[in-house]
């Protein structure tokens, strides 16, 4: 299995609204599906990458009853400030409406007009 979405979490997290994706320096994270996640892993990634061969858990034929997705996507939702979870449930809502291709596309162009904005304030 090849990954197309390294910026896309495998539980539909999106890797670009996170600091540590954008931090420079050896706290940068080169996100979800970079290689040093696919080695240390989450619980996300050993289930449906390297056990199942998918990319993410809407591919999976368990995924709408895998109840440890849903109760990380409800925890985020209810209890995690941290941007990128808190738009977990809309990622994937849109994924559904768009699909994955035009989805990272948004999320490219969103990260680009932040860049845009910030290099603005700076000056």
């Amino acid at each position: 299995m090849g990954v197309h979405y390294p910026e896309v979490g495998v539980c539909g997290l999106s890797c670009r609204l996170c600091p540590h994706y954008h931090t420079v320096g050896e706290s940068r994270c080169s996100g979800c599906k970079g290689e040093m996640r696919m080695t240390v892993g989450c619980p996300f990634i050993t289930c449906a990458v390297k056990r199942k061969g998918i990319e993410f858990c809407w591919e999976c034929e368990d995924g709408g009853s895998c109840k440890r997705w849903a109760e990380h996507r409800r925890l985020g939702r209810e209890r995690d400030s941290f941007v990128c979870y808190a738009a977990l449930e809309d990622n994937i809502a849109v994924i559904e409406r768009i699909g994955i291709e035009a989805f990272a596309d948004e999320q490219r162009l969103r990260e680009v007009q932040a860049s845009a904005r910030a290099a603005r304030c700076r000056r």
